[in-house]
């Protein structure tokens, strides 16, 4: 079965200790794991404010997970992130060709500078 590039961002609960968020990442990483996926790199970003509250919270644990499986992967997933208390929120996005090259090239720090400024140039937020 072909396996495609996934990038899942998910919000933990933030009223846990350090040993839950652990637990609940490695609760994400086996079930991405059991149905046929191969883990390619895990980010935990934090605790970050969020937008808006979600279910009276104001802030969440962040986490960035990068992945490779089969589209028949993400169902079983994503339902057990639904079904469990800890996990606020979470997105899933399939990455195209574009997308992939993207995340090589910020992998290795090769990324092309779109916008360079200029040194002493003033922008709006040095007035």
């Amino acid at each position: 079965m072909k396996k495609e590039f996934y990038e899942m961002l998910y919000i933990l609960n933030p009223v846990q200790d350090d040993d839950k968020f652990k637990e609940l990442v490695e609760f994400v990483n086996n079930q991405i794991e059991k149905n046929d996926g191969e883990i390619v790199d895990v980010e935990e970003w934090g605790t970050k404010p969020l937008a808006y509250d979600i279910d009276k919270k104001s802030s969440g644990y962040y986490v960035n997970v990068y992945f490779n499986a089969p589209h028949s992967a993400i169902e079983p997933v994503e339902r057990n992130m639904r079904i469990n208390d800890g996990i606020m929120r979470y997105l899933t996005l399939k990455y195209d060709s574009k997308m992939k090259r993207h995340y090589e090239l910020k992998k290795k720090g090769d990324l092309p500078v779109i916008f360079d400024d200029e040194e002493g140039e003033k922008t709006e937020d040095d007035n």
